[in-house]
């Protein structure tokens, strides 16, 4: 199965930020726990790489990829440390080439035409849409799903476990990105089992 497709099938691609990278390993067994296999560890904390790498070595049935990848040297480094997937929540014209010249499944964030357009036209089939609710959510997928024929969003921003169903049930989203299920303070506190719960309860509406 390709990550592409174990993003699909996990439906949520937890956004998860942590401030130390003891809770790494912690975090990803408790997401498996709640039914999700895929994760996306932000570069905004220090303790990034060392989490992504604890869990790439130490969880072999989570998929661990990178978020917030804003240059080449931050994807490069991810990739290093065991990212198997990249996240940025732009578009990166050196970042995309690196990636697809080396295999590396890659989502950046599109939100206008142009910015589709770069995307489509190196032959990406997924792409990040960030913050889903400021460019407009769903209503603005579905239009820009129209000329952009095939091409699949995974929203992040604004999507939860109320709404969930109605975007997944859109045939232009491959799954959707949120920190819902993982919340920070919950990661810090080692709230374990509320995070598989929050996982659990968000396929749950995902797939009611």
């Amino acid at each position: 199965m390709s990550v592409l497709e174990r993003l699909a099938r996990s439906i949520v691609v937890p956004v998860v930020v942590i401030e130390d990278a003891k809770d790494a390993v912690p975090c990803a067994n408790a997401m498996i726990a709640g039914g999700i296999d895929v994760m996306e560890i932000t570069l905004r904390t220090a303790a990034a790489l060392d989490s992504i790498k604890a869990v790439s070595e130490n969880c072999p049935d989570m998929l661990v990829g990178v978020g917030t990848v804003l240059n080449l040297d931050q994807c490069k480094t991810a990739i290093a440390a065991g990212a198997k997937f990249i996240v940025s929540p732009g578009f990166d014209a050196e970042v995309v080439d690196y990636c697809i010249a080396n295999a590396i499944p890659v989502t950046p964030g599109c939100v206008t035409p142009t910015e589709i357009t770069m995307a489509v036209n190196r032959g990406l089939k997924v792409i990040k849409f960030f913050p889903a609710n400021v460019y407009g959510g769903l209503n603005a997928m579905k239009n820009l799903s129209a000329p952009f024929v095939g091409i699949k969003f995974m929203p992040t921003g604004g999507v939860n476990t109320a709404n969930i169903k109605e975007y997944v049930s859109a045939p232009y989203i491959h799954a959707v990105g949120g920190s819902w299920v993982c919340p920070k303070t919950d990661i810090a506190a080692g709230n374990w089992e509320k995070i598989t719960k929050l996982c659990a309860e968000a396929r749950a509406a995902a797939q009611a």
